[in-house]
């Protein structure tokens, strides 16, 4: 175990990280940001993303009705969820993902959010509707409503969908731990969110989390290996199915508290690489957030049975910290947190999310984060997690806000089925597969604004293409915008901080 570092003898050290982390690219700034007004359109996002009936208090009128036979071919109501994107298929697995991190940002961050905790929460409570419906059956569990080539293949509104909606499930001779494990999460957190709110509807989400969790780890393998042709490469597992099995028993033992879960993490630390410290955390890979999730138990001297979790934490914030001897992530000239692939804004908001919790788990110890010859304090991670966030909405070298509807200066050209294809307000007539396609080629902006959507963000270089096809950058998704409702909720609280 690493000693802690004394105030004393980390004065010059960090000295030199707080130089590197204000040398992080040039600074554009602004004069302040809305973060109130940019939560409220974050959480406004998810209306958009709607699947199914939608209520009568609908915000986003541009939006219908739709996908409402899903399940049919199975004889079961699969209705209602969220399209995971620009598309208009439900993926189960990066929306149980969206979950848990929505869940997280109100557990955390609910007291912050003021008049717009009630529309958080309807936001968790429209996943687990649907997440409840695709775990009804024991023993199996529904992981994508429609096929994903069929829809790729056509340019439609949701509300026009003639794509084949195929229903696809895991089970026990079709194991599916990953899917499984992070559904499980996505309950056991929910039901801590309405464990105040709905006690009911709470017990029956922890219930069907632990019948969930005990399906994954009965019968295990990834979902991707079971169901390759209808999920890959949209949604492959390309880590491996042992994360979600540490993540889910993660939250359930947080929502539980039951001894059991405490003793399979510890059981089984080593054997599902619990050691793994990559500087990765989202719908595929859930080492950061294990160590993170469960180290808030050690900061506040609660299980110290747990300490090798926080030591893996502190390393896997050193490496996003400029200025440190260890592995660095990238960041951008203007100061953007980089990660090569596609949908960058995706481990900008989910790193920083974890940034910022980490930074609250620690203070209450009043603890540094040891990286060699420098440390960290939880002020300076919050800094650079408000960096990240302030690039998003304009504080960037493109002078531009990253979310749709905030800010003099957004996207227009977002790749978004519903959002480029008229209305059916305004074009009732039904558009078919091919008939989208000149809308998706065109020049002119979207005629439906998707209010509070985050894109995936500008390259390497801070710029962005406001295109279409550039689908890597133009594309919003709903984990980019889940870790972020947490961290404006925060900011919209402590602006200065």
């Amino acid at each position: 175990m690493a000693p802690k570092a004394s105030l004393a003898t980390v004065v010059v050290p960090r000295l030199l990280l707080v130089t590197a982390l204000l040398l992080l690219g040039p600074a554009v700034s602004s004069a302040g940001h809305d973060y109130g007004d940019a939560l409220r359109k974050s959480i406004l996002f998810f209306e958009g993303q709607r699947s199914g009936r939608l209520p009568s208090d609908q915000r986003l009128k541009w939006r219908r009705d739709s996908g409402l036979r899903d399940g049919a071919d199975h004889g079961v109501d699969l209705t209602g969820g969220y399209y995971d994107a620009g598309d208009n298929v439900k993926f189960g697995f990066p929306m149980a993902f969206s979950t848990t991190l929505l869940a997280w940002s109100i557990i955390d961050f609910g007291r912050n959010m003021g008049p717009e905790l009630g529309n958080a929460v309807k936001a968790v409570k429209w996943a687990t509707d649907y997440l409840l419906k695709a775990t009804a059956e024991p023993e199996s569990m529904f992981v994508q409503v429609g096929d994903a080539f069929s829809d790729h293949n056509c340019w439609e509104r949701p509300e026009d969908m003639d794509t084949l909606r195929t229903a696809y499930r895991v089970d026990r001779n079709h194991p599916g731990s990953d899917v499984a494990g992070e559904t499980a999460a996505a309950l056991a957190a929910a039901s801590i969110v309405f464990r105040s709110r709905d006690a009911a509807y709470s017990r029956l989400l922890l219930d069907r989390a632990v019948r969930v969790f005990e399906f994954a780890d009965k019968y295990r393998g990834a979902y991707s290996s079971s169901l390759r042709k209808a999920v890959c490469p949209f949604y492959c597992d390309f880590d491996g199915y042992q994360d979600e099995l540490l993540w889910g028993a993660a939250w359930l033992h947080k929502a539980s508290r039951r001894r059991e879960y405490r003793e399979f993490i510890m059981r089984n630390e080593e054997i599902l690489g619990a050691g793994e410290t990559i500087n990765e955390f989202g719908w595929d890979n859930k080492h950061a957030g294990i160590n993170v999730l469960i180290s808030k138990e050690v900061a506040m001297g609660r299980a110290e049975y747990f300490r090798s979790f926080k030591q893996r934490a502190d390393a896997f914030i050193c490496s996003l910290l400029p200025g440190t001897s260890r592995p660095q992530i990238q960041y951008s000239p203007g100061g953007l947190l980089f990660k090569t692939g596609g949908s960058n804004m995706q481990h900008v908001t989910s790193l920083s999310f974890l940034i910022l919790a980490y930074s609250r788990y620690i203070s209450h110890s009043n603890a540094l984060v040891p990286c060699g010859r420098a440390s960290a304090t939880p002020d300076q991670l919050r800094k650079l997690a408000k960096r990240q966030v302030d690039y998003i909405l304009g504080d960037n070298p493109m002078r531009m806000s990253y979310m749709v509807g905030y800010g003099p200066k957004f996207p227009h050209r977002i790749h978004h089925r519903g959002s480029s294809l008229p209305s059916m307000g305004s074009h009732p007539t039904h558009i078919r597969c091919k008939e989208g396609t000149r809308y998706f080629l065109s020049p002119n902006p979207n005629p439906n604004l998707l209010i509070g959507a985050v894109v995936g963000g500008p390259n390497m270089t801070d710029k962005f293409p406001d295109s279409r096809p550039y689908f890597q950058q133009s594309e919003p998704t709903t984990y980019i915008n889940a870790p972020l409702v947490g961290l404006l909720a925060y900011f919209w609280a402590h602006p200065y901080n």
